[in-house]
């Protein structure tokens, strides 16, 4: 089951679970649109990979599995991958 983490790891912008703006990786690294086309050029800077839509669980299914509340940030900022 997916975290839906709740923010972006590069802008700190709030993403709830119902946000359409948040796309992951296959790790499930979380980023705003944003950030992902723009700062990112659409691939993680964690993994490497591409980015996908975060899929937004329905309210029924958040009750008894709710998101999670730890936010992810990078500390030195984000950019694109090197290498």
């Amino acid at each position: 089951m997916l975290e839906l983490r709740p923010n972006c790891e590069c802008c700190d912008k709030d993403l709830p679970p119902e946000s359409h703006d948040a796309v992951i990786c296959s790790f499930e690294c979380t980023f705003c649109t944003s950030c992902a086309e723009t700062v990112l050029g659409g691939r993680c800077p964690n993994c490497g990979g591409g980015f996908a839509p975060r899929p937004v669980r329905p309210a029924a299914a958040l009750a008894r599995h709710p998101a999670s509340t730890i936010r992810v940030l990078k500390p030195e900022g984000c950019g694109p991958r090197s290498g």
